[in-house]
């Protein structure tokens, strides 16, 4: 169960960070700012699971990064943030061919997952807004252009990666598409009712105009803390319309929820995996003796999997807290629900318990053998103390 999104790339060639042809990345608009109605940037937001675990303090040494925090709307107390804050390393800009720059930063996270953001400066119409977006939603240049980086990256940071994954890696990408100024300063109830048909275009990376339908879908997922701050959350992309201060909790927490649903399809597979194994050993041993005798290792092996792995999910499932900002709270449920994080841990959740159902049903079996083979014993012992009793020879 993968959404469309989750598709993964073949690594193309690419040039050197510094300098990138412009045909590699889609074009950006060039407006006159003071002439543009919309004023803001584009975030491609790409992610990784890499490994089991970061340590952070390590990789801070190595890179001399600094460490990130949670953003939030109004003053809260210092628990309110990360459990254990990502580390963050600002990019080397990125200049196209056609002189557009190209910023950009690389998070990593204690569970494994890193996440680079581009930033790309936009100003137009809403015209160009949409063309924009239904060309960068299904791009993959930029995925191409993240993974080489992270590797170059984790070359270096080998030593702080615990259990790095050998295989393909996971990923996931979003799109935010943030406006800071739009002409006219409209309030957030007025962008809906005159610009609400073009915004769903631009959060499901549509060219054409959607039915009222598919509109009111989009814009049911949507959030405002101010008259005049708009968030509307898409599984792919998002519409943001606020100051780069309080976008920036939006962006985060975008950010994180995405690191979750990452983090849930690793262990959804993971536990696919194990499960298949084990239905393979079920079916191939059948119910005799020995087979019962052999559970035990394959029982302790899927025990260790299962606290492996409740413990990673916990770890991912806390690694933020919203203990006095009800309205990050809100946006990040909001934000989970959309990407599909609850429908993953669903999953990994069910898996559990199948897996845990199995290691009960194994462990009996092996009980069933070990008492067997005791009271086999026992009676063995029994048949000789008799056969001596009877020949009249102590034992």
């Amino acid at each position: 169960m993968e959404t469309e999104k989750n598709t993964l790339l073949e690594p193309s060639p690419q040039p050197a960070m510094g300098k990138v042809p412009a045909e590699a990345l889609p074009t950006l608009v060039a407006v006159k700012t003071q002439d543009a109605p919309l004023c803001g940037s584009v975030l491609v937001l790409i992610q990784f699971d890499v490994c089991e675990e970061i340590r952070l303090d390590q990789l801070r040494q190595i890179f001399g990064a600094r460490t990130a925090d949670a953003s939030f709307r109004h003053l809260a107390p210092g628990y309110v943030r990360y459990q254990r804050p990502p580390v963050e390393e600002a990019l080397e800009p990125l200049i196209l061919e056609s002189g557009e720059r190209l910023q950009g930063d690389i998070r990593y996270f204690d569970y494994g997952v890193v996440s680079v953001i581009f930033e790309l400066p936009f100003s137009g119409d809403w015209d160009k807004l949409v063309q924009l977006s239904s060309r960068w939603v299904w791009d993959t240049n930029f995925e191409s252009l993240a993974t080489r980086i992270v590797k170059e990256k984790l070359e270096r940071a080998a030593p702080a990666l615990v259990k790095p994954y050998t295989a393909e890696w996971l990923k996931e990408d979003y799109f935010i598409f943030h406006l800071r100024e739009i002409a006219g300063s409209p309030s957030a109830t007025d962008l809906l009712a005159s610009r609400g048909d073009v915004i769903s275009q631009v959060v499901r990376g549509e060219n054409q105009p959607l039915s009222d339908g598919e509109r009111q879908e989009i814009l049911q997922s949507r959030i405002s803390y101010y008259p005049n701050d708009l968030a509307v959350i898409g599984w792919n992309a998002a519409f943001i319309y606020d100051t780069p201060l309080g976008a920036e909790t939006a962006i985060q927490l975008l950010q994180y929820a995405n690191s979750q649903l990452l983090e849930f399809r690793h262990y959804d597979e993971l536990l696919t995996i194990q499960l298949e194994g084990v239905y393979d050993f079920l079916d191939r041993g059948g119910h005799g003796f020995w087979f019962r005798w052999r559970t035990a290792r394959a029982a302790s092996k899927l025990h260790t999997v299962l606290l492996d792995v409740s413990e990673l999910t916990e770890r991912a499932d806390n690694a933020i807290k919203f203990l006095s900002d009800m309205f990050s709270a809100r946006l990040y449920k909001l934000a989970a629900q959309k990407v599909g994080v609850p429908d993953y841990k669903d999953l990994v959740q069910q898996k559990l318990q199948t897996s845990e159902e199995l290691y009960r049903f194994m462990v009996d079996e092996f009980n069933q053998s070990r008492a067997f083979v005791l009271e086999l014993m026992v009676v063995i012992i029994l048949i000789i103390e008799l056969i001596y009793f009877f020949r009249g020879k102590p034992i």
